[in-house]
Parts: structure tokens; sequence; C-alpha cells
């Protein structure tokens, strides 16, 4: 009988392994998005609401990689 090899990672060890990488993603984008907005409401305060929107929107990533850990 062939005994089958375990899992290089568990379940749980996938979920965080997701919810990490999703966070590095997150602050990858951020970066970028943040110094832009930032420049583009030091030129034009009128943009503060659309910087504000762009700075908070890959937040999203990291909400949807938490909400999967408790999924699983």
């Amino acid at each position: 009988m062939v005994q089958e090899p375990d899992p290089f990672l568990s379940a749980e060890g996938m979920a965080a392994l997701a919810v990490g990488l999703a966070a590095v993603a997150t602050g990858y984008a951020q970066r970028e998005i943040g110094s832009s907005a930032v420049g583009a409401i030091a030129e034009d305060g009128d943009n503060f609401v659309p910087g504000l929107i762009l700075t908070a929107l890959p937040e999203t990533l990291i909400i949807i990689a938490f909400v999967t850990v408790f999924v699983i």
C-alpha cells in the first residue's frame, strides 16, 4: 500500500500565506498611489477626495484576503 505524502502546507498555512502576500501587494500598491496622491493634492486641493479614494482602494485587497482566512 502506497502512502501519500503530507502536503507542504496545511490549509491554515496556505491561508496565512495568502494574507501575507496580499498585505505585501497592498503595501506595494499604496506606495505609488499615496505619493502620487500627495503630489496631486499639493498642486490642487480639489484632488483630495479622488486621492483619498484611490489610496484606500488597495485596502480592499487585504480585506478580501482576510475574509478568505475565515472562509477556510
